[in-house]
C-alpha cells in the first residue's frame, strides 16, 4: 500500500465549480468531494460535463470559478503543470500517446513529482503486454495497450489522486475487464481515485460513491450500500 499523507476530511473537495469554454458555460455550479483511498465515479450522458469536471480539477479550463481544494489547498486558480505537481494526474480519454515515442519513451515522460510512484518493473508486473511492446511506437499500440500504457505513465508518477477519463471507451469486454481489476488492485493500494464512466455495470462494481452529472451539475448521489436501491434512478438518469 502507497503512503499518502492528508488532512482530515475530503482528499478532494469541489464546491460551487463554474467553467466556461470561451464564451459557452459547461459547468453550473457542480459540488462533490472524494474521501481518501476511495473510487468515485462520476455517471451521466454525453456532454453532461464530466470531462469538463476533471478538465476543470486539472487547470486546463482557466475561466473558471469556485472552489477546488485538494489535500485542504485551494488549487482553483493554479496552472496544470501546478496542479500536477500538487499530486494530482489525468488520464485523458483520447489518451494523450506520442505516436512517434516508443513504449518505453512514452512511459518516462511524466515527471516524478511525489514518493509512492511504481518503477517501470511495477508498471510492467501490472501490464504484462507493454513488455513485448517496450521498443514500438505508440502507432503499433492497439487501443487497449494504449489505454494500459497511458495509465501507467501516470502510476509512475507519484501522484495522490488519479483522474480517469473513460477507461473502458472503445475497448473489447476483455480489456474493460482488466482495466476493472486495475482499478481494484489500485483501491487496494491505496491509490484515491476520480473517475467518469458511462458504463454503469463497470463503474457499480468498482466505485465506493457515485454522482450523477447532468447539465453541468450534480443532481444526485449514491453510496455503494445504496447502490442496489438506486439503481432504477440510475438508470433513468442515464437512459438505460
Amino acid at each position: 500500500m502507497i503512503d499518502l499523507p492528508h488532512r482530515n476530511g475530503p482528499l478532494l473537495d469541489v464546491r460551487d465549480l463554474h467553467a466556461w469554454y470561451d464564451e459557452s458555460k459547461a459547468l453550473h455550479g457542480v459540488e462533490f468531494d472524494v474521501a481518501p483511498g476511495k473510487v468515485v465515479t462520476l455517471l451521466g450522458r454525453n456532454g453532461a460535463g464530466k470531462t469538463s469536471t476533471l478538465r476543470a480539477i486539472m487547470g486546463l479550463l482557466r475561466r473558471k470559478s469556485g472552489v477546488i481544494r485538494f489535500d485542504g489547498y485551494d488549487i482553483a486558480r493554479l496552472a496544470p503543470e501546478s496542479v500536477a505537481r500538487s499530486g494530482v494526474a489525468y488520464c485523458p480519454e483520447e489518451r494523450g500517446i506520442f505516436a512517434s515515442l516508443t513504449v518505453a519513451e512514452n512511459l518516462g515522460l511524466p515527471p516524478v513529482i511525489g514518493p509512492g510512484g511504481m518503477s517501470d518493473a511495477d508498471v510492467l508486473a501490472l501490464f504484462p503486454n507493454l513488455r513485448d511492446r517496450w521498443s514500438s511506437p505508440g502507432t503499433k499500440l492497439s487501443g487497449g495497450e494504449q489505454q494500459m500504457l497511458a495509465i501507467g505513465r501516470i502510476l509512475r508518477s507519484g501522484a495522490r489522486l488519479l483522474l480517469l477519463d473513460e477507461p473502458t471507451e472503445g475497448l473489447a469486454p476483455v480489456i474493460v475487464k482488466r482495466i476493472g481489476a486495475l482499478i481494484s488492485t489500485l483501491r487496494e493500494r491505496g491509490y484515491t481515485i476520480l473517475l467518469v464512466e458511462q458504463n454503469f455495470r463497470f463503474a457499480a462494481r468498482l466505485a465506493d460513491r457515485f454522482y450523477i452529472v447532468e447539465h453541468g451539475k450534480v443532481v444526485d448521489g449514491f453510496d455503494r450500500d445504496d447502490l442496489a436501491a438506486s439503481e432504477q434512478t440510475i438508470k433513468t438518469y442515464l437512459g438505460v
